[in-house]
């Protein structure tokens, strides 16, 4: 059994560490806020940019149209982007984006696909690199940056669209967890290419454009500007989504060290009680002895 003095260590090193889990909840409180608003900020953007590109798609067709929208044809070579977080300490934020990552290579895999890897965060890297060490061909370090820019997902969508034009890849999925709550992320694969343009962007009022220049130089340009955003939406999704998992994870450490600080504390009282009871016995025996 341990001493009092050991119990009165344990019971001070529980306390420390309950006041750093207390203020990483309440620093990543202050950054969820930040993040969240960011986020849903970067939404109309990137739904008006496909509502756009859902209204070019509709009037092109054939050899004409770009390859970033038709794809090549083929089903044969894949790249997967796994977007996950730099820092650890919030839950299963980045096991839950990994393990559906894995669920898609694996059947890739089976299926007899060449798959390539794009891991974006030190944690998704850290992860996949004991399995896939030789399909990872880039990692991004995201950790160095603050705030999340088009800056930021240029460089990422440059490597895809320079494997895309070297004929190294015909499918590129995006991994990453989309943003609901403070206690819904859902880790989600978006296609980049070929761009999935959902019928329901497209403008409804029926009304009939002319577009200077043609409709395929438009989606030339505005194609890979939607791979950015895309990205970039999706780097805020996961930011958003990581204060809020490491509040959550925070918060229930700083719930679980009071819980021990509860029953390290009654177990020292004990103990302690019950050597000054014994000291009592001995001193009134040997009281009683004389």
């Amino acid at each position: 059994m341990a001493s009092l003095k050991e119990m009165r260590n344990r019971i001070s090193s529980v306390k420390a560490t309950q006041k750093i889990t207390k203020a990483m909840q309440m620093v990543a409180a202050a950054k969820l806020r930040r993040s969240q608003d960011a986020a849903e900020a970067a939404r109309p953007y990137a739904r008006r940019l496909a509502s756009v590109i859902a209204n070019l798609a509709a009037g092109v067709s054939g050899d004409g149209a770009p390859a970033l929208l038709t794809g090549t044809g083929r089903d044969d070579r894949h790249l997967v982007i796994v977007a996950a977080a730099d820092r650890g300490l919030a839950g299963g934020f980045t096991s839950s984006i990994v393990r559906a990552a894995r669920l898609h290579i694996d059947g890739l895999i089976a299926q007899g696909k060449d798959v390539k890897i794009v891991c974006v965060g030190k944690k998704s890297t850290v992860q996949l690199r004991r399995l896939y060490a030789d399909r990872i061909v880039e990692n991004f370090d995201l950790s160095a940056y603050r705030q999340f820019t088009l800056s930021v997902a240029q460089p990422i969508a440059d490597v895809v669209t320079r494997l895309y034009e070297a004929g190294d890849i015909d499918v590129v999925t995006l991994f990453y967890s989309r943003f609901k709550s403070v206690v819904t992320q859902t880790p989600t694969a978006l296609q980049l290419i070929p761009a999935v343009v959902e019928g329901g962007a497209a403008p409804s009022s029926g009304a009939v454009y002319e577009y200077e220049p043609s409709e395929e130089a438009i989606l030339e340009t505005l194609l890979p500007r939607n791979l950015t955003v895309q990205i970039l939406s999706a780097l805020l999704d996961n930011m958003a989504g990581f204060y809020a998992s490491q509040m959550t994870a925070m918060d229930n450490a700083t719930r679980n060290a009071g819980d021990m600080i509860k029953r390290y504390t009654l177990e020292y009282n004990r103990s302690r009680q019950a050597q000054i009871t014994k000291e009592l016995i001995e001193i009134i025996s040997g009281a009683e002895a004389v």
